[in-house]
Formats: structure tokens, sequence, C-alpha cells
């Protein structure tokens, strides 16, 4: 028996079949590229669209430039902002998470560049959360210089999305903020976070769906939805006048491991970071986490930056001139302890 071709032949396939819309991700790039703009700076070298993101080293600044760079996420906060259907601040986030880990060296930063990955591209959802980013980059005074949009059906549940951040910034090698520059006696200043930042909300999502929470109920004249949404504080420009004005030693982003395990980073062997739990007040919304899920002290203090977003440290006789050069970029510093020599330990907190 012959069998006829034709029905040897299946119906021709695209790539828009198997779920991937490549005029969706163009549209996508052509209504990024002038947000991309808005955030150009010295050294920007392309545009948006190309295959990499070019950069020219401002040299006449350096002697000896060192480039230090950062990558991190959002984390299961993108979680949240689907449930909420809050994907306008979320760029920041992440744009903050990146640009405040390499700010702890000194770095002044340059570029950004973002991945976004999704299962079905939102156009209207992704332009929210790349226009985030580029509020970020602004607020930090970095270019987005590039990033990438993938659409991978069978990845992700109809909905979600993933995002990824990579930063690059710049320090004169001998003004690189290292442990070894940390001394006994040093005053440890704490910064104001906004929230929980980007860090401890699989514990935060947790306790709303055991308790049950009402994230429209009021706390302090917002809801608590956005009081868990609002965006991770960018400390760049305070932290990078500070530099300029005063002997830094050691800052420490305050993110996920909280203070227990951070500032333990910025230190080096024999030294401790000593906390007097009293030196700051901790914003009712943490508090709130707290009794809601009925968490230890110490548990906290691990899992959330309870109030404090970055700490740095400087020498006693430049607490004065540092307080006012924080609070004159509007900072609201708070001195919150002192180093202290210890070969046990490398964190205490004191009542």
């Amino acid at each position: 028996m012959t069998q006829n071709v034709d029905d040897c032949h299946d119906r021709s396939l695209s790539y828009r079949d198997s779920g991937v819309d490549i005029e969706l991700g163009r549209q996508l790039v052509e209504t990024i590229k002038p947000l991309a703009r808005e955030t150009n700076r010295p050294g920007v070298m392309h545009g948006i669209g190309g295959f990499g993101a070019l950069f020219e080293l401002p040299l006449y600044q350096y002697t000896s430039p060192v480039l230090v760079s950062g990558t991190d996420g959002v984390g299961t906060k993108l979680r949240l902002a689907s449930m909420l259907n809050h994907h306008d601040s979320i760029g920041i986030d992440l744009v903050a998470m990146c640009v405040n880990d390499i700010l702890t060296s000194g770095a002044e930063p340059l570029y950004f560049m973002d991945y976004f990955a999704t299962g079905k591209l939102d156009v209207p959802i992704a332009e929210q959360v790349i226009r985030g980013i580029v509020e970020g980059c602004k607020i930090a005074g970095c270019a987005l210089a590039g990033g990438e949009t993938a659409e991978m059906p069978g990845m992700y549940q109809v909905g979600d999305y993933d995002l990824a951040g990579f930063a690059v910034g710049v320090v004169e090698k001998h003004r690189i903020i290292n442990p070894e520059q940390v001394q006994s006696g040093d005053v440890i200043i704490g910064l104001e976070s906004s929230g929980p930042h980007s860090n401890g909300y699989s514990l935060i999502r947790k306790l709303i769906d055991e308790k049950s929470v009402d994230l429209e109920q009021p706390l302090e004249g917002l809801t608590i939805s956005e009081r868990l949404m609002a965006p991770t504080r960018i400390y760049v420009k305070p932290v990078l006048s500070l530099l300029e004005r005063c002997e830094v030693a050691a800052i420490a982003h305050i993110t996920g491991g909280g203070m227990t395990e951070n500032m333990p980073r910025a230190l080096p062997d024999g030294l401790c970071a000593e906390i007097s739990r009293s030196a700051w007040h901790v914003p009712r919304l943490f508090q709130w986490i707290q009794e809601t899920g009925n968490i230890d002290s110490d548990e906290m203090l691990r899992t959330f930056n309870c109030g404090i977003g970055m700490v740095v440290c400087v020498r006693p006789d430049d607490v004065a001139a540092a307080m006012a050069s924080l609070a004159e970029s509007g900072e609201k510093p708070v001195a919150l302890g002192n180093i202290v020599e210890s070969d046990d330990c490398s964190f205490r907190i004191t009542d």
C-alpha cells in the first residue's frame, strides 16, 4: 500500500506555537531603549539592543582603578509581588541588592544589567518591572547598560517571572574597604531600612498563609501589603558622600542572615561587633512579624534587618562628622555599638 506523501507531514510549526513570541520580545526591547537612555552617564558607549554592553572606564579619575562586581536577585518577594499585582518597584529591589553589595568595598556603581525570565511574556508587567530597574539605576547613579529577556514556556507557571541583576563599580585601589582596616574601639553606625528589603520573604509568606493574614489591614498609616512591598533602600549616594569626608573602616550590607551573619563578614579575626539592643527602634512592621509568627528574637536578627539596612564603622574621632554627613544626605544614622576584641565571637548583642 502506498502512503500519500502529504500524509507524512504534520502542519508547519512556528516558535510562537511552542509558546515563545519573538515579536513581543522585540516590542519590549523597543520600549526599554528610551527608558535606559534616561540612566546614561559618562562612559556608556552603546545603547540597549547589542550583544554586549560597552562602558569606557573613567581612567582619568583614577591612578589604580579596581572593578568591583556583584550579582543578586529579589528572591521570593517576587511571589508576593505577583500575588498583589505590585510590579512597579520590584526592579528597585533588584538594583539595590546589587549596588548596595558592591558599595561595601567603597565602589561607585557604574552600570547595571538585568535578566528577566518568564514562561509567557506579559509586556505590560515586564515594562513595569523594568521601569523600576530604571528608577533604581537613577537613585544609584549607574547606567542600565543592557540585559536579557527570556521567554521559557514549561519552566515557569503562568504569571510567574524571575529576576537577576549584575552591577559593576569602580574604586581606587588604595581606597578599597577591607576587614583589616577595622580596629577595636571603632563605632558602629546604623542606617535605617525601608522594611524587610528583599530578605526573609519565604518566612513572611509562610506566616501569611498559616495565619490567614489580611494584608490590607492598616499598620501605621499604610496597609501591611504596602509595608511589605516597600522597595529596598539604595545607600549609594549617602555612603559615597561619607567616604569623601571621613575614614570608613568597614561597611556591611544587612541582607540575608541579618545582622548576625552580615556584620562579621566585614571584620577580621579577633574582633567582634558589639551591638546594644536598645540602641535603635525596631519598626512596627518587624514587631508585627515577630508577634504574629511567635518568632524568637535571635531568629528575627538572623533572618531580617530589623530596621537597619546598612552599617558603617568609623573611628571614634570621626563619629560626629560621619553622623552629620549622613544626616545631610537624608539618612537617620544611629550609633549601635562598638568594635571590641574577642577570640570567641564576631557578633554580640547586649541589652
